[in-house]
């Protein structure tokens, strides 16, 4: 697979990224030697780039496939972290977990908006210093506001960001609210200028888009400065599938088989906000009277995916 510059990084990755959260326990929650075999079989079609975070507790597969091959892959990992101390944690236990002495791309995980970047400065101070030393290439920051994704491109110690986005604008935030595809393309634009690596993330909202396979796929590979895009596998078809459209091989009118897939909490991000409840015409979907979280009922759902683009925290996907 070809393999392209990441910005002014010197990192050299593939086009498309494995998304490493799908295969772990808040999606599909995949045995490890059912995950690791999914990776192993990622690497050997020629994908070398792997995004993965502090709480997805996805490290155990990664480091069972790496140990058959883990030459010219590229980790990124994610943290929450809001203090240097936390962070350098975050960073020494993927090192430890991944048997790796350094971690290619380190990010601030889903910055919630321009307020929260001072709120976690002594974090992203902290991988300045680890770069500095070393011990990270680059850093990144990860987010789904447009207006984050606007401020890295004028922020000269980050070195990539991570922005969701999609045709269909899902999941894509702008202050309190939503905002549009359109508004998270100049932002990446922006950023992609100023020489910053741009990995693009949820291009198929979820999987609530993946029935629109090429047009999805289309859309962020056409934007101007979009280098990779993290793609979520949970088969080795589905590698197949990234592989045959990045090469060239997929016919124009491909669509794939989405009728066994189904609605999915990701209790993870749901923060029981309850507007998925309100929205879902069918009843289907409830708030836990112990979590507060969002439940679906199955034998209700139909699987319309209209709960999907409500939902602030992109919880809602299909598996």
């Amino acid at each position: 697979m070809e393999k392209v510059l990441l910005g002014n990084t010197g990192i050299k990755i593939s086009k498309v990224g494995f998304g490493v959260l799908t295969i772990g326990e808040t999606q599909l929650n995949l045995r490890e030697d059912e995950g690791s075999e999914i990776i192993s079989y990622a690497v050997s079609k020629g994908i070398n780039l792997f995004d993965t975070a502090e709480y997805y507790n996805t490290y155990r597969y990664m480091a069972k496939a790496f140990k058959q091959n883990s030459d010219n892959l590229v980790i990124s990992s994610k943290s929450m972290a809001n203090t240097g101390k936390w962070m350098m944690n975050a960073v020494e236990d993927a090192r430890k977990a991944l048997d790796r002495d350094i971690i290619d791309i380190f990010m601030l995980h889903e910055v919630r908006g321009l307020w929260d970047l001072p709120w976690r400065r002594g974090a992203l101070e902290k991988l300045i210093e680890l770069r500095e030393k070393g011990i990270i290439k680059a850093v990144g920051i990860s987010t789904h506001h447009i207006e984050v994704c606007e401020e890295v491109s004028k922020m000269a110690d980050v070195d990539v960001v991570f922005p969701l986005i999609n045709f269909r604008s899902l999941g894509i935030r702008k202050g309190d609210g939503f905002g549009t595809a359109e508004e998270m393309a100049s932002a990446i634009r922006k950023c992609a200028d100023a020489g910053k690596g741009v990995l693009g993330m949820k291009a198929f909202g979820g999987g609530n888009l993946t029935g629109s396979y090429r047009e999805a796929l289309d859309y962020v590979y056409g934007l101007k400065g979009m280098e990779a895009v993290m793609i979520g596998f949970g088969k080795k078809r589905e590698v197949d599938d990234i592989c045959d459209y990045i090469e060239g091989r997929m016919s124009k009118d491909y669509a794939p088989d989405v009728s066994q897939k189904r609605m999915h909490i990701d209790l993870g991000d749901c923060e029981g906000c309850g507007s998925c409840v309100s929205r879902c015409t069918s009843k289907a979907i409830s708030l836990n009277k112990e979590t507060g979280q969002a439940e679906i009922n199955h034998s209700l759902c139909l699987t319309c995916g209209y709960c999907a683009p409500v939902c602030p925290e992109r919880a809602i996907i299909m598996l």
